[in-house]
């Protein structure tokens, strides 16, 4: 039987982005851990999935200061450095989270 991934609270705070899943799950990530790891055509190059985003440039203290749900599949953030394309997909965004009840 296959679940399918849902959202039921967002907290974004300085420190970072704390997801609680419909299944009743947590995840928190950091606003960089997060930003670094956008996938959008700004960050990655479309064909060869080369990272376009320097890491380096990224600020430490980044935060995500506002969301958009998008649709039942994704979340959209708004950076602190005005960054706004990237779309995270639950899927993805719940491999990412390394709790240690997560991953593979």
């Amino acid at each position: 039987m296959v679940t399918e991934l849902g959202v039921d609270r967002v907290e974004l705070s300085d420190e970072g982005v704390r997801i609680v899943w419909k299944d009743g799950h947590e995840s928190f990530y950091t606003g960089k851990y997060l930003r670094v790891n956008c996938a959008c055509a700004e960050c990655v190059e479309e064909w060869t999935q080369r990272q376009i985003l320097d890491p380096a440039t990224v600020d430490a203290n980044i935060k995500a200061e506002d969301y958009l749900p998008i649709g039942r599949y994704a979340l959209q953030f708004l950076w602190s450095d005005t960054h706004y394309t990237g779309i995270y997909p639950f899927e993805i965004l719940r491999k990412m989270c390394d709790c240690g009840e997560c991953g593979d």
